[in-house]
C-alpha cells in the first residue's frame, strides 16, 4: 500500500514539472466564396442608395426635388405679394398726402364793403382733395405738412377799391390792391405764394375794411396745393 502511494505521488510530481502538453492547432478557418461583406459600388448613385436603403421603389430624389421646386415657386409667390403690398402702402400713402383744393365765390353781386376785415369765403368748391378747405368757414387748414402753392384771384367795380391780404395763420404774406377809379372801369387783380406749412397751420384770404371784391360768376378765387 505504501508502496502504491509513493509511486502515485512520484508520477505528478513528474507531470507538474514536465507541465501540459499544448494542443495542436487546427486548420485555420478559410473565408468561403461570397462569404466576404458586400460593397457598393463607387459610381453608386445616392438614389439607388435611399431605395435600397428603404426597402421601396419610391423616388425620393425626385420627390425632393420636386418639393424643392414647389418651395422656391412659394418664395417667388410671396415675393411678388410683399412687392404688392409695398407698391400698395406707397400708393395709399402718396394718396394721403394730395392736397388740392380750387373755390371760388358766389353770389349775384359784390362782396363788401365791410367796416372791419373779414375773412372771404369761397363758397363753391370746384376741387378739394384731401378736405383741407372749409367752404363754411373760408380757412383752408393743412393736413399735411409740405411746402403748398396758393393763389387768389379777384374782379372788382371801378365805384371802392379792393384790397385782398393772403394770411398764414394770423401772419400776412401776400396782398393784391386795386385803387377805386374813375374811368378805367372794372380791374381784376391777385398774387400767388410759396409757404412752407406744418400740420394745423391756417391759411385765408381777408378782404380789407372799406373795401369790395365782385363775387359773380366765380370770377374770384382761391386755390392751392400740395407740392411736396
Amino acid at each position: 500500500m505504501k508502496l502504491l502511494v509513493v509511486f502515485l505521488l512520484v508520477g505528478t510530481m513528474m507531470v507538474l514539472s514536465e507541465g501540459f502538453p499544448e494542443p495542436e492547432p487546427g486548420p485555420e478557418a478559410k473565408p468561403t466564396e461570397g462569404s466576404e461583406p458586400e460593397t457598393e459600388s463607387a459610381d453608386e448613385d445616392e438614389n439607388s442608395v435611399v431605395k435600397r436603403a428603404a426597402g421601396c421603389p419610391f423616388d425620393w430624389i425626385g420627390f425632393r426635388n420636386d418639393t424643392e421646386r414647389k418651395i422656391g415657386a412659394m418664395k417667388e409667390q410671396l415675393a411678388a405679394l410683399a412687392n404688392r403690398q409695398n407698391n400698395s402702402e406707397k400708393w395709399i400713402e402718396d394718396l394721403e398726402r394730395k392736397v388740392i383744393f380750387s373755390a371760388a365765390t358766389d353770389g349775384s353781386g359784390a362782396v363788401g364793403p365791410f367796416n372791419t376785415d373779414t375773412i372771404l369765403v369761397y363758397q363753391t368748391v370746384m376741387t378739394n382733395i384731401g378736405d383741407a378747405y372749409n367752404q363754411t368757414t373760408g380757412v383752408f387748414t393743412t393736413s399735411v405738412s409740405g411746402t403748398y402753392y396758393f393763389t387768389f384771384f379777384y374782379h372788382a367795380g371801378r365805384e371802392h377799391p379792393a384790397t385782398l391780404r393772403l394770411y398764414k395763420n394770423e401772419q400776412l404774406v401776400a396782398r393784391s390792391h386795386d385803387h377805386k377809379g374813375g374811368d378805367d372801369g372794372a380791374d381784376n387783380g391777385g398774387n400767388a405764394v410759396i409757404l412752407q406749412l406744418q400740420k394745423g397751420d391756417r391759411v385765408f384770404v381777408r378782404l380789407l375794411a372799406h373795401t369790395h371784391i365782385w363775387a359773380k360768376n366765380h370770377i374770384t378765387t382761391f386755390s392751392g396745393f400740395l407740392i411736396r
